[in-house]
């Protein structure tokens, strides 16, 4: 069970980060925010005096019947999803942990989703609202707790995937939901191509698809959902089922890049292509298939940039160096002017004096 959160404690260390963040602002220094440091790897530059979110930990409040739990950004992600299990109820997105040190406010700010994500939506899709501290030193707070209190821009799932770039994420209201009373993992022996067109023919139909990882002439399906679905899907699509404790562990080490696919050797980087489900093989070296053929996990060198970047527009998609950069290749696919001006005016808004660093993003 989390610590609970004290007051008089929430307060201190929330006028301590406010407090930092006013005294950079004025001194032109910029702050590199840091929870459990888990996703350090994520980004293209890590520069600026570290603050530290993990003094913000805590869960707030967890209401089972309403399938809402907020936390403090400080909160390790491990112990929120142990409070959950104890109600049956779970993260659906399985937002990677990459150790035991991961915290939900760097979660949020990574922005990073699961398995189950091109099933059940992505991290973004379950941010309810968020208390952040801004550029100036401001505690502004967006969204709340339920789902339809959105009125205009939707500033709380902005937060997703800003690697700390628009200010600090204080405290984070979460949508959650139980646990599906059954899950089997079926395994087929496919080629790249073969998979891919399967797996859309399984789209089209009412079958409890939940993840699906393709490597090595392998395709794992997981399914999730009510027991009599789960065992009519079984028979219907047929191939080899995987054992439930084995199966637990390979989905849990895919979520957390543990298996030996992600192994880099000296001078490989890995990078992920997102494109359509319906795109044909990037055929440019050992490649691994998630979500249903939209997330291709490849492994090549940061010089091949050009080519994988080259690769994933023409399938309609784009690519990001995930691992392994050397610092002079861009991590993220440069965007076209329009969105880099946008980009440039929202940083403004939330960091006029640039305190938290846009160069882990560009």
């Amino acid at each position: 069970m989390p610590p609970a959160v004290t007051i008089d404690a929430m307060d201190v260390a929330l006028e301590a980060i406010i407090d930092k963040v006013r005294k950079a602002a004025e001194r032109g220094r910029p702050l590199r925010i840091r929870g459990g440091g888990s996703k350090d790897f994520y980004g293209q530059q890590l520069h600026g005096e570290l603050l530290d979110t993990r003094p913000l930990a805590g869960v707030v409040s967890y209401e089972p019947s309403e399938l809402v739990v907020t936390a403090r950004a400080g909160t390790r992600l491990r112990d929120v999803e142990a409070l959950l299990a104890e109600r049956g109820q779970c993260l659906p997105f399985e937002p990677p942990r990459f150790g035991v040190a991961g915290t939900v406010g760097g979660m949020v700010a990574a922005g990073l989703s699961g398995p189950a994500r091109a099933s059940v939506g992505s991290l973004r899709d379950y941010v309810l609202g968020v208390q952040i501290v801004n550029g100036k030193g401001e505690l502004l707070t967006f969204g709340g707790q339920v789902m339809k209190n959105v009125a205009g821009y939707d500033v709380s799932r902005l937060m997703a995937g800003s690697l700390g770039t628009l200010g600090v994420i204080v405290e984070v209201s979460l949508k959650v939901l139980p646990v599906p009373p059954a899950e089997a993992t079926l395994l087929f022996e496919l080629s790249e191509t073969s998979a891919r067109q399967q797996l859309n023919r399984w789209g089209g139909q009412p079958l409890p698809l939940n993840a699906s990882c393709w490597a090595d002439g392998q395709l794992a399906v997981r399914l999730r959902g009510a027991r009599a679905a789960v065992a009519a899907a079984q028979r219907q699509m047929g191939g080899e089922a995987m054992a439930a404790e084995q199966a637990e562990r390979q989905w849990s080490a895919l979520r957390d890049q543990a298996l030996p696919f992600f192994r880099l050797a000296p001078g490989e980087a890995l990078w992920r292509a997102s494109v359509p489900d319906t795109a044909t093989p990037l055929n440019l070296g050992p490649t691994m298939v998630e979500w249903h053929g939209a997330q291709r996990w490849l492994r090549a060198t940061p010089a091949d940039a050009r080519i994988v970047r080259e690769a994933a527009t023409r399938a309609g998609g784009h690519a990001t160096l995930f691992r392994g950069g050397d610092g002079t290749v861009p991590v993220f696919t440069p965007l076209a002017e329009p969105l880099a001006r946008i980009q440039r005016q929202v940083q403004q808004a939330f960091d006029p004096a640039g305190v938290f660093g846009a160069l882990r993003m560009i």
